[in-house]
């Protein structure tokens, strides 16, 4: 047994009276496996870094870029190896005309990793296109997995008629193809102004896509839960619980969410991923967020005319987005494995 496992004095185990060592609860025992996979621990921690590094936008763009993200700054000028360079430079390939920003300049300071053609930082603009990605991918996550579970509780439990409807509606929002329904009703709602009692939905407000997105991945997640549940109506638990004569919202509530509250936590990196993206793909076709605000979608987008020029612009949102999925899709299958109770963990 590895030095890691506690002696059997500490875990409980007395040889003269033949007691077994307490017993690991669930939650418990899913975090001590979760502890032992060096995957998903490494990907916490990069999320954990991603998000700080976004967290620290402000201070970044005052502190160290000393630049405004969102103001044009065509007329600027920096300082390289002290002089004075301009941010947008004469174009020196083919004929020379027109601008080219600067390049990487690869320091702990202003455009660090260069310019876009506005003359704007775009390691700043990153940090802060990550604010709006991240809140946007977590956001819609957590309306997505709230309507999601409730939709499969539901459809599951009682089934029936409320099943058959139910199930006719997630089966037409799943016909539909996802980027196809979220690009119409972004395209749908952009021009529009929706009052939601306190809540006003513009088409430059981060509302938008948050919802959109939140909707149309209703049921990836409904439907394996609603199976879930079809199987937990019958368990044993519930049939006696029944026979007691508990009503049917505290079997719900108290038997029947508690037994799918893991599948919900293994969804959640897998969708947010999946949301990450799917944003990242509305702000590249500017159905997405809006300007002056910024995603990691809308900076890939800005550099799609300086690839040639200056890719770093369209490559460092590229690989924002790549690390960031990977982490989330590495944890929610560290997650899975340590959730599912037929996952067998070999210990010593």
């Amino acid at each position: 047994m590895s030095g890691a496992e506690p002696t059997y004095a500490e875990a409980g185990w007395d040889e003269r009276v033949g007691l077994a060592p307490p017993a690991l609860g669930y939650w418990a025992g899913a975090f001590r496996k979760l502890r032992r996979k060096p995957s998903a621990l490494v990907s916490f921690a990069v999320l954990v870094l991603i998000v700080l590094s976004c967290v620290v936008a402000p201070y970044y763009a005052r502190d160290v870029s000393r630049t405004d993200p969102f103001a044009t700054n065509v007329g600027g000028t920096t300082m390289v190896g002290g002089k004075s360079l301009d941010v947008l430079q004469q174009a020196t390939n083919g004929l020379g005309l027109g601008l080219t920003p600067i390049g990487p300049l690869w320091r702990f300071g202003p455009y660090a990793l260069g310019a876009d053609d506005q003359g704007r930082d775009v390691a700043a603009r990153l940090l802060y296109g990550g604010r709006n990605s991240l809140l946007i991918g977590a956001a819609s996550t957590v309306i997505c997995l709230a309507l999601a579970t409730l939709t499969g509780l539901i459809a599951g439990f009682f089934g029936g008629i409320i099943d058959r409807v139910i199930s006719i509606f997630l089966d037409i929002l799943w016909a539909f193809p996802i980027y196809l329904l979220a690009i119409s009703l972004s395209i749908v709602l952009i021009n529009q102004s929706i009052g939601i009692g306190p809540l006003q939905l513009t088409g430059g407000s981060l509302l938008l896509p948050i919802l959109i997105i939140g909707v149309v991945y209703v049921p990836y997640v409904a439907r394996p839960i609603r199976g879930q549940v079809l199987s937990l109506r019958n368990s044993e638990f519930v049939l006696a619980a029944r026979g007691l004569g508990v009503p049917g919202l505290r079997i719900l509530w108290r038997d029947i969410l508690p037994n799918v509250f893991s599948t919900v936590i293994v969804f959640a990196p897998l969708m947010m991923a999946l949301n990450i993206l799917t944003e990242a793909a509305l702000s590249f076709l500017s159905v997405g967020v809006q300007p002056p605000a910024a995603s990691w979608g809308t900076i890939i987008h800005d550099g799609e005319a300086l690839l040639y020029t200056q890719p770093m612009v369209a490559i460092a949102p590229g690989i924002a987005i790549v690390l960031t999925v990977l982490a989330l899709n590495i944890l929610g299958d560290g997650l899975r494995d340590a959730l599912d109770p037929r996952a067998k963990l070999r210990v010593g």
